[in-house]
């Protein structure tokens, strides 16, 4: 059944888009009129990718690609064939954005091409290890196993980053609020408090003038910081846009003490992961390398891979060819040069991402448990100073009227 993209208004005047199957594009509009929109356009999706591009490109989360690739494997483990399986799913998509991405799929296998020629046309939601995993599993014919391997890979690649993210939002947002309250202590209260003194004409207490003369270069040029700041951020921001530039940040990355071994961890859990998941999948080596060196963000990290599939193609042992650079740890490459003495190298590869990953979440947790209190500490200090830089003339307010 062929598939149609439409716009339609629905009562409120608002434009509605989206993608609905039907024999004929009168069909289409008479189920449109049935829902209680008034269609504007309906056109038939020709050559899936290309006419769908508006709408289906969008790409999809993480939550909903496990999800998705996780029902196509059930589906297609169930006997349904991929073009009925993607139809089902298109009928049972909560979204416009995942309906119009299964139907221009089923629109563009129903065309002739394989599921992976299909997904390859849709960059922007599935990477290149489903391209690469899905052709292996369409060629060995284990492809809902493979779609589950898939969905297991997008299910903890997501759930890497959302760890790291809630490990850095407390922090970030606890030195926020601090922010916040110290500069509103320094240009409001302040002012108010310590203007009694000032009228005194006499000498202050050294913290008393240090605090007059923040609160005053706050209220002077604390906009012009504040622009500085911001400025700042924009120009790293658009230096780390260059390749070299963004080259020599992610090596100092790895030199820092703490942050260095976290970014290694998450690292290699990305790229062990994504070995396994394409060695599972017979891939060839080396092809897997070259598609882990695009899921590895650190661009070190990135070309040590490169450069360690350069030398497995010259013969040289990959955990071998691994461990030159430097920058993988020791644990890591030796499973994987134990899965390669042993002929398990999937297996040892997914160990090595399993261990990766329990040090990552150690050292979130760890650094979770330090940050959080450190940032109490030095707001407490802060605030600490303020008061007994107020206090202190209080103290001798006796004296300094006499």
């Amino acid at each position: 059944m062929p598939a149609f993209a439409y716009q339609a208004l629905d009562a409120s005047g608002k434009t509605q888009r989206g993608v609905l199957q039907g024999d004929t594009a009168r069909a289409v509009r008479g189920t449109l009129r049935e829902r209680g929109l008034n269609p504007l356009s309906v056109e038939e999706v020709r050559e899936g990718a290309q006419r769908a591009t508006p709408f289906a490109r969008r790409g999809l989360g993480g939550a909903e690609l496990a999800l998705l690739t996780r029902q196509l494997a059930t589906l297609i483990g169930a006997g349904l064939p991929v073009e009925e399986a993607l139809g089902a799913l298109g009928e049972q998509a909560e979204s416009g954005r995942q309906r119009a991405l299964t139907v221009a799929l089923r629109a563009r296998v129903m065309e002739g091409a394989s599921l992976a020629q299909a997904l390859a046309e849709f960059p922007e939601t599935f990477p290149d290890i489903f391209r690469a995993s899905v052709a292996a599993g369409e060629q060995s014919g284990r492809l809902d196993g493979v779609l589950e391997k898939l969905a297991d890979y997008a299910e903890a690649r997501d759930a890497l980053k959302q760890k790291v993210l809630a490990a850095l939002a407390y922090p970030l947002l606890l030195s926020l609020v601090a922010v916040a309250v110290v500069a509103g202590l320094l240009t409001w209260v302040v002012p108010q408090i310590v203007g009694v003194f000032q009228n005194l004409h006499q000498t202050l207490p050294l913290a008393t003038r240090v605090l007059i003369g923040l609160s005053d270069f706050l209220r002077g040029w604390g906009w012009l910081l504040l622009l500085a700041l911001l400025a700042a951020v924009a120009a790293g921001h658009l230096a780390l846009r260059g390749e070299a530039m963004r080259a020599r940040w992610h090596g100092l990355l790895l030199r820092l003490p703490l942050v260095g071994r976290l970014v290694r961890a998450a690292e290699t859990a990305r790229a062990t992961r994504t070995l396994a998941l394409l060695a599972g999948s017979a891939v060839p080596l080396l092809d897997a390398l070259g598609i882990a060196a695009q899921v590895v963000a650190n661009r070190p990290m990135r070309a040590a891979l490169r450069q360690a599939a350069a030398k497995v193609r010259e013969g040289s042992a990959f955990a071998r060819a691994l461990g030159e650079s430097g920058h993988f740890p020791p644990v890591a490459l030796r499973l994987i040069a134990s899965g390669e003495r042993s002929g398990e190298l999937p297996r040892m590869l997914e160990e090595a991402a399993a261990q990766q990953q329990r040090e990552l979440d150690r050292w979130l947790t760890a650094l979770t448990a330090v940050l959080g209190p450190a940032v109490i500490l030095a707001v407490g200090a802060i605030v600490l100073f303020i008061v007994l830089a107020i206090l202190l003339p209080i103290f001798n307010l006796n004296q300094m009227v006499k």
